[in-house]
This record gives structure tokens, sequence and C-alpha cells, in this order.
């Protein structure tokens, strides 16, 4: 009885029969999935990804590398991402789990971005580019993950321009089938330099070993055949939940470690909210100077950081490191065999994902809420003399007296706040396909209606009146009162003693946010996308090489694509963050030809000589003109052992909705940035005279200033923010041409065995970049080069202001998305997979994986020089890529497939930090006071993962699996904030971040 697992039928003793039966075009990957076999069966319609040709035998000039459902189940994943992430040809990340995402799941081929990997679902777009979830996508449904190296827009569209990854789902089953799987982490927290920075800091760290981290998946389907087979019905509901694993739950991650020199040792980062309440005078001697008040109650403020428990606090200790979550997934399927030539089919998939960031409880700076300070009145009864003394200096005790401060306290005793996120989404397809005209043609046509909503709630702000009206108290019969309860402005005034140690009073905690409910951002991102493709064997025809047995093959396409994207902001998220509404489309109209030839086939000199081509013509009606990508390949077999291939290409990535529309959407507002040749404030004395322009006047030149207004008091602009114009860059497609040589053996003296080595080179030309102005202006300053200093435009007199409602011709810096330079990313994929019988022992399966990277560079302009980052992270390189990934996984089977075991090798190379990389690289020579010699870089990296299944009978199979099973420990990289902007606890991605996994799964058959 045909169930929820699919695949082919098992392997032919005859090469050719068994390609034919399970080809998916690349021939490491068609031996994989022939070696998959189970006691289910798929349907039919096997998907080739890289084409739209319908035809036996296809083969890819492009390598592909698939992932299988046996695969998926022996590493008992939860989401499609940690898959995924396996890959070496995938850039690793985490957004499901990781704390500063927003919950999304979504995948980067090659270190290009994700704007530029395409993601399918059984060959159509799964939604909008760069707002895709492939969370949509229950594990338990997928029989295979396909990555298509490189560039395919002239198969696919816009967007294929680091490569395809197109899920191929299960579908046509009958029966009913329950999947369910369960993994927490079992962790040895150890000792290192991390725990030594926290006990120096005076904080804890986890020790020992720890089980934590669960995650929970199970999936219910059904489908049944109807009407003597001719329909399938077919549907399942899966959920999946993760448990909260905090930062501080691991001993490497317990605080954030910084470096201050290269010989310094690791320290933690500090909080400037501190659980005893942070005090920072803005007036008198002590104007600046960061307070707490003493732990100990005596009313006295001490220095921040100076000892005593609760005048320091570390602030990323309630982060997540595993983000909770709960996500339910349900979907159905349908075909129906109407006649011989048409069958209908049509899916549904909809999903609801909520999760949340657990963050601290506490009041904000004031700096949040704009340049206003909060004010506390001198006669305040919780203030000691000393501390009014510090605060209002002469005018301590005085009634009617005020003194500006800051005030950052943490309540540490009253619950944690929350930034949620609440991802929905489904999408719909539907279409008509089937053979013509004596089997020749083939056709397909369908529609596919993809439509999400990403919700952010924001951590509830306290108001800013609130923690004023807080702040001035008053003595009313020997009880401290707010003054508006008083004079009756604010009755519901809870006064804050701000100035002892350890508040608990939750009235006053419930006050200062006064039932304040976080803002709400929404995107809503819909995809309409029409795809019709004609597919037609000429050979039918007579139409082929004399050479040749098969005829020429040639496919003939329509799409029409429709992108809208929404953003709504509450008056609340508008009041703390910013933000407009908005709603904005774009519409696609596209046509594409391809064509598959076979020369020589089955000759005593050449078993197969085979050419193809493609080629796509596109229309934006946001760009001014069309624009065309096609392909080139060819396949060489001079004998059935061996095969070259090659293939060239030129994709393009065309602006999104939201970015085509910001680039033609022009505004101008009040900036963030101060004019660097007018005189600037001195950092020692704010108040004071201003002192000498930050740029030189030569550099000022390049931005066009004369010379005799350098340094003028006219340059500067209102609270030093000149104006910026929003958007006007003209875009066009991003251009990347890639190529592909490779080479496939198939030795007959060693029967089984598959393998390939590919060198692919991926070169991309008018990069799309959002561009800052302080960016634009400092490049400009330092350059003079025409690219940056066009985005800056003086006004007569010089300057950089002018009133944004005026929509000004002159007077501004602009901002926004344009056309960069250039990227490259070239490699060498090696794959390989070999199937040996062992008679009555059973089989033994091996799977290769891996990839060489020789370039990750990037060219900023044309002034810039190419920098390099193959195997290097840092501040200039991000995260990179290593130089060399792999997977090896090797699986034992017993006779009848009633149990197997399987062990997976995983490695990724040493990554120096780039401070440390030759000139040879590009990369720039950084101050040798960047070095860090106690932690150059990470090194090279190996984990085993280990998977046992076996039959307890025919309708019940069980899993057991260790991942990362000797419980490595991620590196621990210091800094990691500073040098890639991100919070990942003293680590990058990559690296099995919360140790060793075990996970348990049943599948029940009925």
């Amino acid at each position: 009885m045909a169930a929820l697992v699919a695949a082919p039928a098992a392997a032919q003793t005859n090469d050719n029969q068994q390609e034919q039966a399970a080809s998916i075009g690349d021939p490491v990957a068609s031996a994989k999935l022939a070696d998959e076999s189970t006691q289910d069966s798929a349907d039919g319609n096997l998907v080739v990804t890289g084409t739209r040709i319908v035809r036996p035998n296809n083969r890819s000039a492009a390598p592909i590398v698939t992932t299988t459902a046996a695969e998926i189940a022996a590493q008992g994943a939860t989401t499609i991402e940690e898959v995924v992430n396996r890959l070496p040809q995938v850039q690793v990340n985490s957004e499901q789990n990781f704390s500063d995402s927003e919950g999304r799941q979504r995948i980067k081929l090659r270190s290009l971005g994700y704007e530029r990997t395409l993601m399918l679902i059984d060959g159509l777009r799964i939604g909008l580019p760069n707002t895709v979830d492939v969370g949509i996508i229950p594990n338990a449904l997928v029989e295979r993950i396909d990555v298509l190296t490189g560039g395919a827009s002239s198969v696919y569209g816009s967007d294929a321009v680091a490569g395809v990854v197109n899920f191929i789902l299960k579908k046509n089953f009958s029966g009913v089938r329950v999947d369910g799987n369960y993994s927490f982490f079992n962790h040895n927290n150890r000792s290192s330099a991390v725990t030594d920075a926290a006990k120096r800091a005076g904080f804890d760290s986890a020790s020992g070993m720890s089980n934590d981290g669960g995650r929970a998946d199970i999936s219910l389907a059904a489908g049944t055949n109807l009407f003597n087979d001719r329909v399938n019905i077919s549907g399942f509901v899966d959920y999946r939940q993760s448990s909260l694993v905090r930062l501080r739950d691991r001993a490497n991650a317990v605080c954030e470690v910084v470096t201050t020199s290269n010989t310094s040792p690791l320290s933690c980062s500090r909080a400037s909210y501190t659980p005893a309440g942070t005090i920072i005078p803005l007036s008198g001697a002590s104007s600046g100077t960061v307070l707490v008040n003493n732990p100990n109650g005596n009313g006295t403020f001490i220095p921040i950081n100076s000892g005593p428990s609760g005048a320091s606090a570390n602030p990323y200790d309630d982060w997540a490191f595993q983000r909770p979550f709960n996500r339910v997934n349900a979907g159905g399927f349908l075909t129906a065999q109407i006649d011989d030539h048409i069958e209908l089919y049509s899916n549904v998939l909809w999903y609801r994902d909520k999760s949340y960031n657990t963050q601290l409880n506490r009041t904000y700076s004031y700096s949040v809420y704009g340049s206003t300070p909060y004010q506390v009145n001198c006669d305040n009864p919780f203030l000691s003399a000393s501390q009014a003394q510090t605060l209002c200096g002469a005018n301590a005790g005085v009634a009617g007296q005020y003194a500006p401060l800051d005030v950052r306290y943490r309540f540490d005793s009253m619950p944690l706040v929350r930034q949620e996120f609440v991802n929905t989404g489904y999408r719909v397809v539907a279409g008509l396909r089937g053979r013509v005209l004596d089997d020749v043609w083939s056709y397909d046509v369908a529609g596919m209606l993809s439509r999400a909503q990403l919700d952010t709630i924001d951590v509830p702000f306290a108001k800013f009146d609130n923690v004023n009206r807080s702040l001035d108290v008053v003595n009313v019969n020997g009880r401290p009162t707010c003054r508006s309860v008083v004079n009756g402005t604010d009755p519901n005034c809870v006064p804050f003693n701000a100035f002892s140690p350890f508040n608990k009073d939750p009235a006053l905690n419930n006050y200062l946010y006064g039932g304040a409910t976080g803002g709400i951002s929404t995107r809503i991102p819909r995809l309409l996308q029409f795809v019709g493709t004609v597919s037609g064997d000429l050979g039918k025809y007579g139409i082929r090489s004399p050479l040749a047995e098969q005829g020429i093959a040639i496919a003939l396409g329509g799409e029409y694509r429709e992108e809208m994207e929404r953003t709504i902001v509450n008056e609340i998220y508008q009041e703390n963050n910013g933000g407009t509404n908005q709603r904005v489309t774009q519409s696609i109209l596209e046509a594409n030809a391809e064509i598959q030839v076979p020369l020589v086939e089955n000759k005593s000199w050449t078993k197969l000589l085979q050419l193809n081509g493609g080629y796509r013509l596109s229309k934006y009606n946001r760009l001014d003109n069309k624009f065309g990508t096609w392909k080139i390949e060819g396949i060489w077999s001079p004998v059935e052992d061996i095969s070259f291939r090659a293939s060239y290409n030129k994709a393009q990535a065309a602006p999104g909705v939201g970015t085509a529309a910001g680039a033609a959407n022009i505004f101008w507002n009040q900036g963030f940035y101060a004019d660097p040749c007018a005189p600037r404030i001195d950092p020692a004395n704010p108040g004071g005279p201003r002192i000498a322009p930050a740029a030189t006047q030569q550099q000022c030149a390049n931005t066009g200033l004369p010379a005799n207004l350098y340094g003028s008091t006219t340059l500067i602009c209102p609270d030093d923010r000149c104006t910026v114009r929003e958007g006007g860059f003209n875009l066009k497609p991003e251009t990347a041409y890639t190529k592909t040589f490779g080479v496939v053996f198939r030795p007959r003296f060693v029967p089984g065995l598959t393998v390939s080595v590919d060198r692919w080179l991926i070169d991309l030309e008018d990069q799309l970049d959002f561009l800052q102005p302080q960016n634009l202006i400092n490049d400009c300053l330092s350059t003079g080069n025409d690219y940056f200093c066009r985005a800056i435009v003086r006004n007569a007199n010089g300057t950089l202001y002018s009133s944004p409602a005026t929509r000004p011709a002159t007077g501004w810096v602009a901002r926004g998305s344009a056309n960069g330079y250039r990227s490259q990313s070239h490699g060498w994929d090696f794959q390989g997979q070999y199937d040996v019988g062992m008679g009555s022992a059973g089989r033994l399966e091996m799977s290769f994986n891996g990839t060489l990277m020789t370039r990750v560079a990037s060219q900023a302009s044309p002034t810039a020089t190419s920098r390099d980052c193959v195997g290097y992270w840092g501040n200039s390189c991000g995260e990179s890529m290593p130089k060399w990934a792999h997977q090896m996984r090797t699986t034992w089977i017993l006779p009848e497939r009633i149990a197997s075991v399987s062990v997976n090798w995983r490695h990724r190379s040493a990554m120096p930090l780039d401070v440390y990389a030759p000139a040879s690289t590009g990369i720039p020579t950084a101050d040798p006071s960047q070095r860090r010699d106690q932690f150059p870089g990470i090194k090279a990296y190996d984990w085993f993962d280990l998977a046992l299944t076996f039959d307890i009978n025919k309708q019940m199979t069980f899993r057991l699996a260790a991942n990362n099973i000797f419980d490595r420990d991620p590196p621990i990289v210091p800094d990691s904030r500073s040098r890639i902007g991100l919070l990942r606890g003293n680590t990058i991605m990559g690296y099995d971040l919360l140790g060793r996994q075990i996970v348990a799964g049943v599948s029940l058959r009925l």
C-alpha cells in the first residue's frame, strides 16, 4: 500500500534502465535516488530540475545535488532549514531559531545572498522573492531536495543567479501515515576562556551536563484513490514545536566576550541597564558619568561595573540561543485523470508560525524617545542628601528645581517581555497537463497564488510621560506621591524610586507601561504566477541527427507574474520606530524556449554527444527595457564510463517589487548625518565652541564644496541632521554569467560507483546594493570617484540642507537601492555515490558531497580593490564561506531493508580572521591593533552523526539518531557581533551551536 514516503522503483540490473527509471538529470543524484528504495512507491511523474523539456533519460549539463527523504529522516531535523544547512553549497544560517531574525526560513547559495537564490516547489516558485518562508514545507512531505548550481534564469526566470533549490513533494499516495520525531540537546558545559571571563565579571556560568532545547515534529497524512484509481485525494497536517534555550544556558555563550587589544584577556560586555538602577546625571560636575545606586542600599551612587553584585549586568543573558516557536502546516493534493490526454492536478499548502524573543524588562533611556532628558525634582523624597547633591548641586533639596538625567533601570524581578513574530501564509496551485497528438507533445498549464502575512510585534515601550511623572515625586503626609496625583493631571501615577537598588514594585511596572502594547509591523507579500509549457519530441516526426537514436526535443513556454507587497504599521509602531503604510506592485511577462539536440548516440566512438540551449525574454513594467537570458550546454560521453559536461549561461535578477518601487518613489526627509565639511561638535565639550571639520579641505572639494566655504558655520545643518533624498536611482537587473565544466565517471569495472567533478564560476555584475548617505559621503571623501560623489548634491551656497517639504532639486545626499559593481563566486563541486551488494550481509551505500571554494570576491566600485574573502571571516568579509566543506554518509542496510545503520561525516576547513589575510587577497590591510593572536580564527572542524533505523513490523519503523555524537563545542569567536553585526553567542553559524542532539522518531503506516 502506497503511503507518504515515496521513492522510485528499486534499481534495475541494467544501468540504462536504472537511469531511465530514476533519472533526475544528474547521474550522481539519479544514482542516489535509485538507491533509496522503500516499501512505498511514488507516482510516475518525476520532476526534472533545470529544464522544462519532458522526456525520459534527461541529462543535466550542470551539477545537481540531491538530498533524499532517507537522508532527511536520518538527520531527524525539525525544520527544512536544518536540512539544507548541511549542504556545502549553502551559506549556513538559522533564521527559524536565531534571536535577531523574523523567524522565516530562507536559503542562500554560494555566499551570494537570499535574493539571488530561487526557491521552488515542484518547479513553481514558492512565493515572492526575499519574503519566502520555506517553513511552509514540512519535512515529512519532502521526497527530495534538488540544488542546481549556478544560473538558471532562461528556464525559471529572475533570481536564479546563485542557483535553484527545488523541493519535490510526496503526493499521489493512499492509506494513512503518522510520522513523529522528538529531539533534544545533550550537552556538557565545559570551562573555557568565556567562563573565565564571566567569572572575572561576576557572572555565573552553566556547568556540567544539560538536557534542553526539546523539539517535536508530528505529522498525519492520509490519501485514497477513487474511480478505479483515476482520482487521488490526499492531505496532511503537521505540528512542530521548539523550546527555549537561552544564551546563558551554554557556557560558551554565558556572556558576550570582547577584546580590547591583541594581548588582553577576554572580557564580558556589560549592560548600561542594571538591576541596581543606572543613573546618569546630565548637569553639574558629574554630567555624563554613568553611576548606579549602591547595591548595599546606603543611598549613594557608585561607578557602574565597580564590583558589587547588581552594579553590573549581562545585557544578553536572557536572549534566545534557540528561539521558541510552534508551527502548524496543513495541505492537500488532488490529481484526476479526466481522460487519456488531460490530468488535473492541484495542491494547497498553509502554515502558521509563532515565535518570540525574550528580552529584559526595563525602562528605556530617554534617547530612545528623542533628545529631551528625563527630569527629577531636587526635593524628591526618594533622593538621599548625597544623591541630591550629585544630581542637583546647589539646588539639592530645593522645591521647584529640577535636574536632567537618564534612568536605565532593569527590573529583574519582573516578568520578561517578548518580541513576537507571527507568520502565516498559503500557496495554491492548479493546473492541467497531459500528452496529445500520439504522445509526441506534452503540455503543462498551471497557476499559482502565494500569499503571506508577516507580523512583527515589538516589545511594549514604557511611556515617556509616565516615566517623567513617576520621577516627579513629593512628600504628602510622609508618603512619597507623584506630583501629577496631587495636582490631578494623572491620578494613576505611581512614584518611581529609581534611587534605590532592586526595585520590585509591580504597580510601578504596570504604570510605566500603562497597558502599552508593542507596535505592530505587518508585511503582506503576494505572488501570482501563470506558467504554460509545451514540450515535444520531434524525433517522432523524424527530426533527428542521422547519428542519434533520439530526436530533437523542444519546449516553448510563456509566463506571467504579478508581485505585490504591502506594509502596514500601526500608530504605536510609527511612534516608536517610524515607518509608513504602502502598497506596491510589479508585473512581469516572459516567454522562453529550450532545445535538446542529441547529435551522436551509441556509436563505437561516442556514446553520447548532445547540445542544449535556452532563451528567455522578460519584460518588467517597472523597468525601461526588456532583457534576455540564455544558456548553452553540451554533454559528451566518448565511452559509457565517462561523460564531460559544460554549460554557459546568462542569468539575471531584476529588482524586487519593493526595491523597484523604493527607487521610483522619490521623497525627502531630514536625515541622520552632519556635513563633514562643517565645524563639528567637540566630543570633549559638547556644549562648547565647535572645532574644525572632520574632513580635509581637499576631501571636501570632492563633494563639490568651494574652498572658501570650507569650515563655514553656514554649512551646519539644523540639529546636525542634513537632508536625505530617498530613492531616485535608475535600476537595472543584476547580470551573472555562469560557466560550469565537469566530468562524470561511472566505471563499469566498479559497478555501482558514480563520481562527478564540476568547476563552476559565477560572475555577477551590476549587483544591487543599498547605499547609505554616510557611506556615500565617506567613500566620496576618500576617493573622489563620481560613482559615490554623484549622490552628494549641494546647494549653490554649499549647504546640504533644504526643507524636505519643498521637494528640493539640490541640498541633499541620496539614499536607497542602486546598482553597485560586481561579485564573484568560484569553486569546485565533488559528488560521489557508491552502492555495493554484500550478499547475505545486505548492502553498503556511500554518498559524498563536497565543495571547494576558490573565490568569494566583491568589488564595490570601479576604484575599489576586488577582495577575495574565501576562507576568511571578519569586518571586511562577513561570514563568507570556508575553502572546503563536505559531508559523507555511509549506510549499511540489512537484507529486506529491515534495518540500517548510517554514519555521516561532516567537515569544514579552517577560517582565519580576515585581519590575517595576505595583501594578495585584496582584503584591506588591517591596523596591527586589530590582530587577535589568541583567537586568530576558526580551526578546521569535523562532526560525526549516527542514525539507526529498523522496522518493528511492516507497519512501523523506528529511528534513533545522535547528531554531533562527540558533542563538539562551537568555536569561540570574540567580538563576533562587532565584526559581523549579529549576536550569535560568541560564534558564527555552521558549527552545531547547541551541542549533541539526540533524536527519536517513529513512522506508522496504516
